[in-house]
């Protein structure tokens, strides 16, 4: 996944019908800020904004190593960890009009 700069906005209806969103700021391929929103629930719910603090100064290119680590430590309700990857990889889509 690459991503050129911008600020990125993306959403996904997950199972169930839930809705997770992302809108986040990219610059040379680095995450410089995120914030995730939505009809979700993570546990402890303060450990979303860990998470946002963790991706940022991040390539995106290695996001999936955040989430392996993040995840398990965790417990969402009406997401899951795909769900926040695909949420991410719609916004790149929409900033390099691939959609």
């Amino acid at each position: 996944m690459k991503a050129g700069n911008g600020i990125l906005k993306g959403e996904l209806k997950v199972k169930g019908g839930k809705l997770v969103k992302c809108s986040l700021s990219v610059k040379d391929g680095v995450i410089e800020q995120i914030k995730f929103t939505g009809d979700f629930f993570m546990y402890p719910e303060e450990k979303i904004e860990e998470l946002e603090k963790m991706l940022e100064g991040v390539r995106v290119e290695e996001i999936t190593e955040i989430f392996d680590e993040f995840f398990p430590k965790v417990r969402i309700f009406g997401a899951s960890k795909q769900d926040f990857f695909d949420v991410i990889s719609i916004a790149i889509k929409n900033l390099k009009g691939d959609n």
